[in-house]
């Protein structure tokens, strides 16, 4: 008889974050982050702390390592102890970096090993997306509180959500397959506010749309200059996204992909 797959540790849910985490594992963790509120509320505070991190000296994580180090390694040392060698100093910077900002937060929960800079480098978009799949999870299943507005005041809801985004917003009209307005809220990201819509169905079933602005690097110039309209499965529940300008979209939910292709083509055509 199968025993069930043990619960993730805090190691095993740092490593999903910062997307180190073993591949047999992937499948045990989001199950348990899609089924478990704390899990699921543990995840979105180290998602906050992660953002606060990086954006306290980040500037430092791109930094060169000075000429003068790696021309000593290239004098001194052979190939493979070269790359070990460096590998060692990025650690130190990274842990020296965390050391300081965690100090500066206080009672910030992060792990020493600085595991959680290496996000820094991942692409912009897949941040983004990753991000709505764990918004989505941690207020979609909320009975009480699942938005900060209420539908009931949707023209105060879109003009706050415009102002904070510093973009006009608008709510697409999803009613054709049955999704009305739930309401919505202001998040963190990471190149400032994002917003998230919720929308629901007669049999309580949910969909978010999460919006906010890319924090292009040079890395993601291109993906985030480009219009995307893309499907993704990666994170604890799938979703549809899309790119314009720098500006990104993602329709989040556990749904049929052919239904939420649906959905997010509604979405797409209303706000294009």
């Amino acid at each position: 008889m199968n025993r069930p797959a043990p619960p993730p540790t805090d190691d095993e849910l740092h490593a999903w974050i910062d997307g180190q985490l073993a591949a047999e594992r992937h499948g045990a963790v989001e199950e348990a982050i899609a089924r478990d509120p704390a899990v699921a509320a543990k995840i979105a505070a180290w998602h906050t702390q992660r953002d606060a991190l990086r954006r306290l000296h980040g500037e430092l994580l791109d930094e060169p390592v000075p000429a003068t180090l790696m021309s000593a390694l290239e004098r001194h040392q052979p190939r493979q102890a070269q790359r070990v060698s460096w590998m060692r100093w990025g650690g130190m910077a990274a842990g020296v970096l965390v050391a300081f900002a965690a100090g500066w937060l206080g009672n910030a929960q992060w792990s020493a090993s600085g595991r959680g800079m290496q996000l820094a480098k991942a692409p912009a978009v897949r941040e983004f997306v990753h991000d709505a799949s764990i918004a989505h999870v941690v207020y979609a299943p909320e009975k009480r509180h699942p938005v900060e507005v209420a539908a009931s005041e949707q023209q105060h809801l879109v003009q706050w959500l415009s102002k904070r985004l510093d973009r006009p917003l608008k709510v697409p009209d999803l009613s054709t397959q049955g999704y009305t307005l739930v309401g919505g809220r202001l998040l963190p990201g990471e190149s400032g506010a994002r917003a998230q819509f919720m929308f629901e169905n007669t049999a309580g079933e949910r969909v978010t749309l999460y919006i906010g602005t890319l924090d292009a690097n040079a890395a993601d110039a291109d993906a985030a200059r480009e219009t995307a309209f893309r499907f993704a499965s990666e994170g604890p529940v799938p979703s549809f996204y899309w790119v314009d300008q720098g500006f990104g979209y993602a329709l989040a939910g556990k749904l049929p992909r052919e239904l939420l292709l649906k959905l997010a083509t509604l979405a797409y055509r209303d706000l294009s």
